[in-house]
């Protein structure tokens, strides 16, 4: 058995890293999982390969982190649409209000025309 004295520090062995202590959490960089070698070649378990996975992983963390600002997104898209109905609106009022203000000014003009060929 290997005495540790107080005045030195362990040497750390040189290797990859653990499961749970990564050497990179960079997951390009860590190397593949692989099954082991106690498990038989024929087993049911399919060989572990974790690009896929680290890619839905990633995928889903930035959609995760996307979600607030499409959130924001369809939020202005439908606060747009609600203007824009808005204004639409407006518009329809104004021009029925100024047709009926036409049309009372034409009938106007019909009586003033009667009452003058009827004089």
């Amino acid at each position: 058995m290997t005495e540790i004295s107080w005045g030195t520090t362990p040497k750390l062995p040189k290797h990859a890293g653990t499961i749970d202590r990564p050497h990179t959490h960079d997951p390009q960089k860590q190397a593949p999982m692989t099954s082991s070698a106690a498990e038989p070649s024929g087993s049911a378990t399919p060989a572990v390969t974790t690009i896929g996975a680290n890619a839905s992983r990633q995928n889903r963390t930035r959609e995760m982190q996307l979600i607030p600002e499409a959130l924001a997104r369809a939020h202005m898209h439908e606060r747009l649409r609600e203007a824009d109905v808005e204004r639409q609106a407006m518009s329809l009022a104004t021009a029925r209000r100024m047709q009926r203000r036409a049309e009372r000014a034409s009938m106007r003009a019909r009586r003033a025309l009667a009452m003058a060929v009827m004089q």
